[in-house]
């Protein structure tokens, strides 16, 4: 597939608004709105879009984000990830290179909640040692 500089811009823009009509998309890019509706369902077609979704703003998302950092035991990684998806305030899970094994993001309501899954955590079978970040402000946010 053929992905250019128009492409490029055409997702920009979505992940600016995803319910952007096709004929602003099309005024915006310089584009016939059928060229663009095609771009999209080709997009889509070949996995550059996997769908759209609601990004929740300031006042519906939880009032404590944190990251905890994992060090896992040997072969101890299936065990862990079983219990980190129990928990309901984990909200994503990643692998990483260097010092740390799994970098895990978090959001709970009440100091009070984050800390019992920070121990919830620390204590599960597998975690060798664990590291917790309280995140305090958001300056930059592309992950939509």
């Amino acid at each position: 597939m053929r992905f250019d500089e128009k492409d490029k811009q055409l997702l920009r823009l979505l992940s600016e608004n995803a319910r952007s009509a096709v004929s602003d998309l099309a005024r915006a890019l310089g584009l016939a709105r059928t060229t663009v509706q095609a771009r999209i369902e080709r997009l889509e077609n070949t996995g550059y879009i996997a769908g759209y979704t609601l990004r929740k703003g300031a006042s519906a998302r939880p009032m404590l984000r944190a990251s905890a950092l994992l060090t896992v035991e040997p072969r101890s990684g299936a065990a862990v990830l079983q219990k980190l998806k129990t928990l309901p305030q984990v909200e994503k899970v990643h692998t990483t290179s260097g010092r740390f094994d799994l970098l895990v993001e978090l959001s709970a309501e009440t100091t009070e909640e984050l800390d019992q899954t920070l121990d919830d955590i620390g204590a599960a079978r597998g975690v060798k040692s664990s590291e917790s970040l309280i995140h305090l402000s958001t300056k930059i946010d592309r992950s939509l």
